[in-house]
């Protein structure tokens, strides 16, 4: 029942994700002929200052298929599309229904709160755990079409840093979801979070080596130097703590 539940109120936030994050993964890999084509101009244009390097940059990684890839999925769409489904998937519970009795229905249930929250959560990692996944296989799966290839075992482990650094924005939602009354308030916040560390992390790159942002994109492991471990167990810890104070709130909250 309280699976069931919990699906029924985030399916089409995960369905929507998926067949988006799904379709962004193929365009990836599909517009990389073009990709090829365009890099012969781009040492033509001189650019200074710090656009300049940042084309410099993506031309370099372009020059390969792995970094192509790795740039505009794992580093771009991927990381910020799923960031965003994340923190939907995360946002509501409880308090939300508690206007419309719905809060009251799932309480008269003989299961604690813990529970319900912890089956909530359950079900929302796992969603986003496939979410970072399923479309990131499609990248070695399509690569044969456009005559290149990407390695699986790349491919997981690259998910595997997205869902575990990023899983924090998950769990901010759910906390924020059992202090406001309301979708809106934690997604927002959630949102403008993740974006404000984002710009942090640009703005202070070389003095902050755990980015969140980093670790999701397994940027270390990219350039050869194995997984951000100390990026990830800094994540994991600030889930698991977001997640306690969640039950902590839940259990003493009135309904």
């Amino acid at each position: 029942m309280l699976w069931y539940k919990a699906w029924l109120e985030t399916r089409w936030r995960f369905l929507i994700g998926l067949a988006l994050l799904v379709c962004a993964a193929a365009g990836v890999v599909f517009s990389y002929p073009k990709v090829v084509k365009l890099l012969a101009m781009v040492p033509t244009v001189d650019v200074g200052g710090e656009l300049g390097r940042r084309i410099r940059e993506g031309t370099e990684l372009a020059r390969t298929y792995r970094g192509y890839a790795w740039s505009q999925w794992f580093n771009q769409q991927l990381s910020n599309t799923w960031t965003l489904f994340a923190v939907l998937i995360g946002s509501g519970g409880l308090l939300t229904q508690s206007s419309g009795g719905a809060a009251l229905f799932t309480l008269s249930l003989p299961v604690s709160r813990d529970r319900v929250l912890a089956t909530r959560a359950a079900l929302g990692l796992g969603e986003v755990l496939i979410l970072a996944v399923v479309p990131s296989l499609l990248i070695p799966a399509l690569s044969p079409a456009v005559g290149e290839r990407f390695s699986v075992g790349d491919a997981l482990v690259f998910s595997a840093c997205m869902f575990l650094a990023g899983a924090v924005f998950f769990s901010l939602a759910v906390l924020l979801s059992t202090v406001f009354a309301d979708v809106w308030r934690p997604l927002l916040i959630s949102i403008a979070a993740a974006i404000a560390l984002g710009i942090a992390e640009e703005v202070f790159r070389d003095a902050w080596p755990l980015g969140i942002f980093r670790a999701m994109s397994g940027e270390r492991y990219f350039h050869g130097g194995g997984l951000p471990a100390g990026g990830i167990l800094l994540s994991v810890t600030a889930s698991v703590a977001m997640l306690y104070a969640a039950a902590m709130n839940n259990r003493r909250r009135d309904f």
